[in-house]
């Protein structure tokens, strides 16, 4: 039995050209704008788990790389001295109880790490562990944000021409996240311009995250998805996706699928709030979710109502998940834009990439299939742009 002696937390820093804040400077991965010339300071951090046998998981952080998930992590790592890392589902316990006065976002990138220890150590990938059925993925584009600053996503015919070079490119949906001030007239006709651009031989998805002022300006951008066809309706309004009953209320009105529940944490609560009717599909992401553990479990309580679920953003372990769930659609190649490249961690050495270059004729990428997450990471990358050095 392999027993977990360490956990080194590595924060790192790398840029990202093109790309930086909007006017008001707030951190924050839905306020980056296309600058030309511009480089985007980005913090990172890798964790690896190290057993007294030599058995070792790692896993370095997407979009949950923020320095309040850094925080629970710390509150989070010493719990695992001591433990068989491969108690996965007890230490899932454990943990969620630890953190239960907080997001739980910490609590992924550990559960993650595990499943990669335990994959490396027995010599097979994650994906197989869970039973994944698929080997390449349907993806779709999902943007930045609509900008006020020239460039980039800035008018709703920028947004139809980034859709049709995507169409072109092989995705086979596309996901518009619109402008920050949360107007509907104009959020409405984005809606129409992009299907009109595109025709029907694309699915189009819309999610405002939570910018629509009310749930009259959600109703009536709804309505408008309804008009052109959108596959999903996601997180429309200023309830922060939260109100069970306000979105059960929407799905009364509109046709278009409602979905929901990025902002709702774990299992129980998404549970809640699916029974009380405030969505059509489930949101789940295993960084977000506790895990690939925990994923899993919500992937599951979906299929056990007959409904539908969809993974939130990108990784290795999104990848494994999306291969193992028969109720789901898309993998989400979050966040892209004209002239912007997503701003994960450049940080493989395997030749894994959630850049729109990763997407092949059949607008699919590929699972990974090597052991454990299947992709190797640049230590030495890391550690030269290391910021902090954390042992427990």
């Amino acid at each position: 039995m392999s027993v977990i002696e360490r956990v080194e937390v590595q924060v790192f820093e790398f840029e990202v050209p093109d790309l930086a804040l909007g006017a008001h400077a707030a951190a924050g991965v839905g306020n980056l704008v296309h600058r030309p010339g511009g480089r985007l300071r980005t913090q990172r951090f890798a964790v690896r788990i190290h057993c007294d046998d030599g058995a070792e998981g790692a896993y370095v952080t997407h979009w949950v790389g923020t320095p309040s998930t850094l925080g629970q992590v710390q509150m989070l790592a010493p719990n695992l001295i001591g433990r068989d890392p491969e108690q996965r589902e007890l230490i899932y316990d454990d943990l969620k109880r630890e953190v239960r006065a907080y997001d739980h976002m910490g609590h992924g990138v550990l559960d993650i790490a595990l499943w990669d220890l335990a994959g490396r150590k027995y010599g097979v990938s994650v994906a197989r562990m869970l039973g994944a059925f698929r080997t390449r993925l349907p993806t779709y584009a999902s943007t930045y944000h609509g900008q006020s600053e020239p460039g980039g996503l800035d008018t709703p015919a920028a947004f139809a021409d980034y859709a049709e070079a995507c169409r072109e490119h092989g995705f086979v949906g596309f996901k518009i996240h619109g402008w920050h001030e949360g107007d509907a007239r104009r959020e409405a006709a984005n809606v129409l311009g992009v299907r009109a651009r595109v025709g029907d031989a694309m699915h189009l998805m819309l999610d405002p995250a939570c910018q629509l002022r009310t749930f009259a300006d959600a109703l009536y951008v709804g309505r408008a998805c309804d008009e052109a066809g959108y596959f999903w309706y996601e997180d429309p309004y200023r309830d922060s996706g939260v109100s069970a009953f306000g979105h059960q209320r929407l799905r009364e009105k509109l046709a278009t699928p409602i979905l929901v529940s990025e902002h709702v944490r774990g299992l129980e609560q998404k549970a809640g709030f699916l029974l009380a009717g405030g969505c059509d599909m489930i949101h789940a992401d295993p960084e977000y979710d506790m895990g690939i553990t925990g994923a899993m479990k919500i992937a599951h309580l979906c299929e056990a109502l007959g409904l539908d679920v969809q993974m939130h953003a990108c990784g290795p372990a999104h990848r494994a998940v999306v291969a193992t769930v028969r109720n789901t659609h898309f993998y989400e190649m979050a966040l892209v834009g004209p002239g912007m490249a997503n701003s994960v961690p450049p940080v493989y050495a395997c030749g894994y990439s959630d850049q729109p270059d990763a997407v092949g004729a059949d607008g699919c990428v590929p699972v990974p299939d090597g052991p454990g997450l299947g992709v190797e990471y640049d230590w030495d990358f890391i550690a030269s742009h290391r910021t902090a050095l954390l042992r427990f």
